[in-house]
């Protein structure tokens, strides 16, 4: 691919309005995934150590380096190879636990690795992000044209992630009532408010969409397909459960990229190669979880899980 393609200096539209919303939106569905959440739920970590660390090696390891292997191979533009970076620092997807329950997966591992990835994200997603991008030349002369603050970056995270992780923590410990009834209405809500969004962005910018599909398609699919088999084979390899298999599969393959679309409208003015990228990620990944998770259900086998 030619390093000067046009999607280098695109820029998509998004106004600052849309952001802020978009900011609010992203922390309510952040704040609704956590509704379902207890402290007790990290104590599974411990329980299962072996599974855990398998996770976070596949999450925030693995799949960065993969996709640092996948850049090279293909050459996408300098903008797209960020988002990619971007997409593969990101934290677990908020739908990741609903798919890995549908999927007959391991429900308790794939709600404690979200929590503890979301928080984790708060250092790991700017760091994994500017480590891999400067492996690679062309991202890492954007990078240096930007001038990106990664205080900036730990900021955003921790206050649209972390402070509504932990206020939903919070209400399920001392609200349990609430948070069961505001979770039934976030979860199916926050779907749709991520769909919407990428819906009007895709609208605002529907001739860059139209003109590049074809090639974000491809890219996508190949770093998705690498994200699932990162935590499919992580889980095969390691002699895991079919139930622990299937949540790390569905943790990996599905990403923040909310998380991502934010990072790219508040730090790299609607980047177009990055902001493609990451868009259809939001929907790809949706449907290629939802394929994997309706296979798998059709085998699934009778899973006991224990929280305490």
């Amino acid at each position: 691919m030619d390093p000067t393609s046009p999607l280098d200096s695109i820029r998509i539209n998004f106004s600052t309005s849309d952001l802020l919303l978009f900011n609010l939106a992203l922390a309510l569905i952040m704040y609704g995934v956590s509704l379902d959440l207890r402290f007790q739920d990290f104590k599974y970590l411990l329980k299962n150590p072996k599974a855990f660390f398998l996770g976070v090696f596949s999450q925030f390891f693995l799949l960065p380096f993969l996709t640092w292997c996948l850049v090279l191979a293909m050459k996408p533009p300098p903008s797209v190879a960020l988002g990619m970076f971007l997409v593969a620092a990101c934290p677990g997807g908020n739908v990741s636990n609903f798919l890995s329950n549908l999927a007959g997966g391991n429900t308790a591992l794939s709600v404690s690795l979200t929590g503890f990835s979301s928080i984790l994200s708060i250092v790991t997603t700017p760091l994994n992000f500017g480590i891999w991008a400067s492996f690679y030349s062309p991202t890492s002369n954007l990078l240096r044209d930007i001038s990106l603050d990664y205080s900036d970056v730990f900021m955003t995270v921790g206050l649209i992630l972390g402070v509504p992780l932990i206020l939903g923590i919070l209400t399920h410990q001392y609200l349990p009532k609430f948070a069961e009834r505001a979770s039934a209405i976030l979860k199916p809500l926050s779907i749709l408010i991520f769909a919407a969004f990428v819906v009007i962005a895709f609208i605002g910018n529907l001739d860059i969409f139209q003109k590049y599909i074809s090639l974000i398609f491809f890219w996508v699919l190949a770093h998705n397909l690498v994200a699932l088999g990162a935590g499919f084979f992580t889980g095969k390899v390691f002699g895991l459960p079919i139930t622990d298999i299937k949540s790390l599969t569905i943790e990996t393959g599905i990403q923040n990229s909310g998380l991502g679309l934010v990072l790219i409208f508040t730090y790299f003015d609607g980047l177009g190669g990055m902001a493609i990228i990451t868009a259809w990620w939001g929907i790809w990944h949706l449907i290629s979880g939802m394929t994997i998770a309706s296979i798998w259900k059709q085998k699934k086998l009778p899973v006991k899980v224990e929280f305490e």
